[in-house]
């Protein structure tokens, strides 16, 4: 099992606007009907009201690394600049 966590700072007010858009547009869909997506949740700080955590469950690292070459990641690209300020990224692999 290959676990990402990410760690955004979202602009101010605009967290929920991204998760909004995350699920309108169908991303949040296709990206956990992907092979070897075992998870994909993001989760709200109570503390920090611009903070939010992604939280992924990969069959293995090769399954991210084609995640990340998917259409809709490239269409995220696009819109993900206008909520989210910076990313800190951590990762660990379960045997």
């Amino acid at each position: 099992m290959y676990t990402i966590y990410v760690k955004f700072q979202c602009y101010p007010q605009k967290r929920e606007a991204f998760l909004q858009k995350m699920k309108d547009s169908g991303i949040l869909a296709a990206i956990r009907a992907e092979d070897g997506c075992r998870k994909y949740d993001y989760y709200c700080s109570d503390e920090h009201p611009d903070e939010l955590l992604l939280v992924e469950f990969w069959e293995s690292a090769q399954h991210q690394q084609v995640h990340m070459t998917q259409p809709h990641m490239a269409q995220l690209k696009t819109f993900q600049g206008e909520y989210i300020e910076k990313a800190a990224l951590g990762e660990f692999t379960l045997l």
